[in-house]
């Protein structure tokens, strides 16, 4: 199968790109002796989850449902948190975790005992209150926050049975950012750091981007182990899934109003989630800044702001060559935070999954279709 016979809408995750990816994350592994879990909650793409079982040690979940995920197909440790667990729930994300995290002493003290009697590790989410996340959507550590627990509402007296403190302030940040999130850490919960087995410093690093420090995180983290005597792990989700693959598109129509619009089957509201809430614009393969040919990118819903970087205040494409009905449009890095997110807004297709392997064959993943959509409504 070629690119060209594939039925669209489509993620394409390209194998080569996620190895090149889990080899850098393995080298930090190796170099600081740091554990690193892929995020689920960032990148669950099922088809190379068996090749990130061979780099990386296992998965971070968000619950249940990402849990039995991991223990499916990833493997290794599971580390499970969630801002609250639900009574129904608890006892099989006991069996599955070997790891599981709490976000308040509230909780902490109603699990504590079923917690211990599985034998698990147990964890506690503190607030270092300091991010420098770009977007305050994604910001953990902001004003009202509800993850994790601050200086203030922490009380030590009830740490008996905790073995690791877990953070996570960052977002697409650098180890600079790092460097500066783990300080006030420190500062603030320092003093209990030396009772503890682990530290989490959870996810937002931004490892496989070009001109990642990875050497600073390196240092940190090795520096960090050696002051408290403590193991490290580090949740990338979007470092494993960054820029490993595409969504590819087809042109339905192509319409006029003032400018030449575009309509296709694929939608920023339901397929590339981020774009708008970020928001940013996606790249585009083939696009030229001096094309002469320009274009609003649409979606076939009917939502009239469902416009491909309308939410970023840069909607317009050029390319080259004029396009035609029947195209294909393809969608630069759209593998981490978009299939973990995607809906079937207004009925729309949930875009098939396909494995672009090392080898150039295309293995189709998951196909989706009406069933999808009847079985959330």
């Amino acid at each position: 199968m070629t690119l060209e016979q594939l039925k669209t809408p489509a993620y394409v995750c390209e194998e080569a790109k996620v190895r090149k990816n889990l080899e850098l994350l393995k080298y930090v592994k190796d170099q600081s002796g740091a554990k690193i879990l892929v995020a689920l909650k960032g990148f669950a793409f099922s088809g190379v989850m068996p090749l990130v079982s061979q780099y990386l040690d296992g998965a971070t979940c968000s619950g249940l449902y990402e849990a039995k995920f991991a223990k499916k197909y990833v493997g290794g440790e599971i580390c499970t948190y969630s801002p609250a667990y639900k009574d129904d729930e608890i006892d099989e994300i006991l069996s599955i975790s070997s790891d599981v995290i709490f976000n308040s002493f509230n909780q902490w003290v109603k699990f504590k005992d079923k917690a211990l009697s599985s034998g698990i590790s147990c964890g506690l989410r503190v607030n270092p209150e300091i991010s420098v996340s770009p977007v305050e959507a994604y910001n953990p550590c902001g004003r009202f926050s509800r993850l994790g627990v601050t200086r203030a509402n922490f009380n030590p007296e009830l740490l008996d049975g905790i073995s690791g403190l877990h953070f996570h302030a960052l977002c697409e940040e650098s180890a600079k950012s790092l460097e500066l999130v783990l300080a006030e850490f420190e500062r603030k919960f320092g003093e209990f750091i030396p009772k503890m087995k682990w530290i989490n410093f959870g996810g937002g690093h931004h490892i496989t981007r070009e001109g990642y420090d990875v050497e600073l995180l390196i240092a940190l983290i090795k520096n960090f182990k050696q002051k408290y005597n403590v193991d490290v792990l580090l949740e990338p989700g979007e470092a494993v899934g960054w820029q490993t693959g595409f969504l590819i598109s087809s042109v339905l129509d192509i319409v006029q109003n003032e400018k030449n619009i575009a309509i296709l089957d694929v939608s920023a509201e339901a397929h590339m989630p981020d774009t708008v809430l970020m928001p940013y614009r996606p790249a585009v393969e083939n696009e030229s800044k001096n094309g002469k040919f320009e274009y609003l990118l649409g979606s076939h819903t009917c939502l009239a702001g469902d416009i491909v970087g309308l939410e970023a205040g840069d909607s317009e494409y050029r390319f080259d060559n004029e396009l035609k009905i029947g195209d294909k449009v393809i969608f630069k890095d759209q593998i981490h935070y978009t299939i973990v997110k995607n809906t079937t807004f207004n009925g729309v297709k949930l875009p098939n999954l396909a494995l672009l392997k090392e080898d150039g064959d295309i293995k189709i993943i998951r196909e989706f279709g009406f069933n999808e959509y009847e079985s959330r409504n």
